[in-house]
């Protein structure tokens, strides 16, 4: 027991540093090779830290565990929006963007009932099997390659200094055992914490996807909540929920779609409850832009927020 509890929280360590080595290395290689600070921060910057949540997923479904890998989906997204948001403006109240509530969650919600329907089709011929299959998985991607055209289209629109990554040129050496570290620490951390997963969901007699939901989504986002709360604090906060909303983007459309692609993923009816928990927590942002006198997510929000993700974890316990 002990030994297993000791390797999952290495297992995250690992992961987490790895791909913070991946990032870096990545990054010293692209500007060695001419590439902008924009399309750096637009590709391997971004793909980059979403890599943790995607190897856990790609370990899961690859070991048959798919309750793991889309709980560990679903859960982060909720997490993102109720536990990072609510604690990161309980420090300081954050602002709501423009294009935040008129573009990026509208696409959010899209994107979050378009998994709902694809996981749900097959209802509709009558089948009890219900999963996300490849081709739902290049439908998922196609919609997330048009996201990044519209991330690359109004990033362009401003300047490039405002999109100077903190990475710099390191050596070619350097560069190279990063990178490599980076993919070891990535697939080394990801095996532990699915094995780690699945061995407690077995010790407590819980499902897969309660630990899914909870431990590894939690662990998986915890790097953005000490990002979120520390930005918070700085008053840093001008894209903290751009930040999360386009990471639950890149959660629903990349990740679970390249992990169907890998391997069809079946999926459990009771997950729609889970989907139907984001599609409310989501709404919850755009109601903070309806209810307040200006677009911002303010303490008072931010209590409900977190006493609403308490609630909801609650209820998972008692799911089991």
């Amino acid at each position: 027991m002990l030994l297993e509890a000791a390797t999952f929280i290495v297992g995250f360590v690992v992961l987490i540093k790895g791909a913070d080595f991946l990032v870096k290395g990545g990054s010293s290689l692209g500007k060695r090779f001419g590439m902008s600070d924009l399309v750096i921060g637009l590709t391997i910057v971004s793909f980059g830290t979403s890599m943790p949540e995607l190897l856990v997923n790609v370990i899961s479904s690859l070991q048959g565990s798919s309750e793991l890998a889309i709980g560990n989906v679903l859960g982060s997204n909720i997490a993102n929006i109720l536990l990072i948001l609510g604690v990161s403006a309980l420090v300081c109240p954050l602002p709501i963007t423009r294009n935040t509530y008129f573009i990026e969650i509208p696409f959010s919600l899209t994107a979050t009932l378009l998994v709902g329907f694809l996981a749900n089709a097959s209802l509709f011929y009558h089948v009890t099997d219900l999963y996300i299959s490849r081709f739902d998985g290049v439908v998922l991607l196609f919609f997330f390659f048009l996201f990044l055209g519209y991330i690359f289209m109004t990033t362009k629109e401003k300047k490039e200094a405002a999109f100077k990554t903190t990475y710099k040129e390191e050596s070619l050496f350097k560069s190279i055992g990063l990178t490599t570290l980076g993919i070891l620490g990535l697939y080394f951390g990801g095996d532990w914490i699915v094995d780690g997963a699945l061995y407690f969901a077995g010790y407590f007699d819980v499902s897969e996807s309660f630990i899914g939901l909870t431990v590894v989504a939690l662990g998986t986002s915890l790097p953005e909540l000490v990002t979120s709360a520390v930005a918070a604090f700085k008053k840093n906060t001008d894209i903290a929920v751009g930040n999360v909303v386009g990471s639950n983007i890149f959660n629903m459309l990349w990740i679970l779609g390249a992990s169907a692609v890998i391997k069809p993923l079946p999926f459990d009816v009771i997950s729609n409850t889970d989907i139907l928990m984001i599609i409310a927590s989501s709404s919850m942002l755009i109601m903070a832009v309806v209810i307040g006198k200006r677009p911002v997510i303010s303490r008072p929000e931010a209590i409900f927020f977190l006493i609403f993700y308490f609630a909801y974890i609650y209820y998972l316990v008692d799911r089991g």
